[in-house]
């Protein structure tokens, strides 16, 4: 808890206090515990390619297709039915919640003993993840100072770096030390070391303190006071009751009154963020990290080389990636709060474009090493285009949009998308690179970049240092007519 509370008196709402409160560890630590979700489901992205090779099960294309990316498509529906529950249940009891499926999913898929059951497991964790992509940033909207929401919530997408980097490490790692049982035992103890985690979230959030704009607009007064005091802001039962009251007032200040949360503005945010939410998805950026060490891996190999030797070189190249997409997004974590959403948004699309060209240049013209080289800085710089300023903006406006009483379930709204376009991309890129070929289908995905970059500057508004309720007016605003501004006044 920082050293120095704040506390709100006179005519100062009690979430004023909150939006102005100093930074402490704990603020950090709830974050990280809040966006263990995004670790999981790192590591379950990119632990289906390191395995798929070895997995013992004979598998049609399709049913191999849904086996990498059917927890895409698990996460939409995981998403969609978090939504009113956390409205009504809250945030914490949600988190809890998810993490339990996922370690029970992970535990399922180490012991299957069928494809349908691996099947069956691979949809289970994706409901999991897909329902904590849901909550997260939204619970961390909901508490976190307006000067350093960004960082905070841009530590979803830095978790999800980290769980795929993760997940390439344990995977070395098994395969250096058990080659021998790459088809039987090693594949197994990968996909179950997810479970670890898993349990360890489900006990320290059970420790967790519930959102106060949450509790607020639950009635729950008592409780807010005392989830205020966790975090550092000392006020009294009275005093959030009066900051309620004037939540209220407000509420029924504007069009339709406080039964019409689904303002004009609201939709618009809706829409906004879904659309940046598909192309984030459609560009392409999980295709190195759900196919990479296979892709890779055909780049590296030498003749001669076993499947193991294969899989090993594909996923030292795709950690290569992984590292890339850590440090870069640590650099989008640095960098949200001052250059704000949108312009780091706009400069990696553009990066996005360029460089996916770059690499499927590689792809289509060079051979031997110019072409690893060239490929492998193409990639490298997409990724951290994307990593700096387009994967951790999705999820924090996701959070930071939409107005507490429909919060959940617009930002399941929003997950539901992300995953549904990324369950169409993944299933759909072994069937565009098999017609098209992949050099063919890299330029497409720039192509999509370009598109994605006209959009932001057309559509997105700045809402770096605004509160959630002044990103919610300011989305009211632009509905009205408002042109998206580059960054807000004053």
């Amino acid at each position: 808890m920082s050293d120095t509370s704040h506390a709100a008196s006179g005519d100062e709402s009690v979430l004023d206090g909150l939006d102005a409160s100093a930074m402490s560890s704990l603020y950090w630590y709830l974050a990280v515990l809040a966006c263990i979700g995004g670790f999981l489901f790192g590591y379950d992205t990119a632990v289906i390619g390191s395995v798929l090779d070895f997995i013992p099960y004979q598998l049609s294309p399709f049913w191999t297709g849904y086996l990498v990316a059917g927890a895409s498509l698990g996460a939409g529906v995981g998403a969609l039915a978090a939504g009113p529950l956390t409205d009504r249940f809250g945030r914490k009891s949600l988190l809890m919640a998810d993490a339990s499926v996922y370690a029970i999913g992970a535990l399922l898929s180490a012991f299957t003993v069928s494809a349908a059951m691996l099947i069956a497991s691979r949809t289970l964790i994706g409901l999991a993840v897909g329902a904590d992509s849901a909550i997260a940033t939204a619970y961390i909207a909901e508490f976190a100072p307006k000067g350093r929401r960004g960082q905070l919530s841009i530590i979803q997408q830095w978790m999800i770096t980290v769980g795929i980097l993760v997940s390439y490490l344990l995977a070395l790692l098994v395969f250096v030390l058990a080659p021998g049982s790459a088809k039987n035992v090693d594949w197994r103890v990968i996909l179950g070391i997810g479970a670890i985690p898993a349990i360890v979230a489900v006990l320290l959030r059970a420790r967790m303190p519930e959102s106060p704009r949450w509790l607020i607009h639950q009635g729950r007064y008592a409780d807010t006071s005392a989830a205020l005091g966790k975090l550092g802001v000392d006020v009294s039962e009275d005093e959030v009751r009066r900051t309620a009251d004037r939540i209220k007032a407000a509420d029924e200040d504007r069009p339709g009154g406080s039964r019409h949360v689904w303002t004009p503005g609201v939709k618009r945010a809706l829409v906004i963020v879904s659309v940046f939410f598909v192309f984030q998805q459609i560009t392409g950026i999980n295709v190195p990290f759900y196919y990479g060490p296979q892709l890779l891996g055909g780049l590296f190999k030498n003749p001669g080389d076993t499947a193991v030797h294969a899989a090993v070189a594909g996923l030292v190249s795709a950690a290569i990636l992984g590292l890339v997409n850590v440090i870069a997004t640590y650099l989008g974590f640095r960098f949200i709060d001052r250059a704000g959403r949108r312009a780091l948004a706009l400069l990696g699309y553009a990066g996005m474009a360029v460089f996916m060209l770059v690499a499927a240049a590689g792809v289509a013209w060079l051979t031997g090493t110019p072409k690893i080289v060239v490929v492998m800085v193409g990639f490298s710089i997409f990724i951290a285009s994307f990593a700096m300023g387009v994967g951790g903006t999705g999820w924090l406006l996701q959070g930071e949009v939409f107005p507490t009483a429909v919060r959940g379930r617009a930002a399941a709204n929003c997950a539901a998308v992300n995953w549904i376009a990324n369950f169409a991309i993944i299933q759909a890129f072994p069937s565009l690179q098999a017609a098209f070929g992949l050099p063919s289908v890299m330029v497409l995905l720039a192509v999509l970049s370009v598109l994605a970059f006209a959009f932001v500057f057309r559509f997105l508004p700045e809402t770096k240092g605004l509160s959630v309720e002044e990103v919610v007016a300011l989305f009211d605003e632009q509905a009205k007519g408002a042109p998206a501004r580059p960054a807000p006044a004053g």
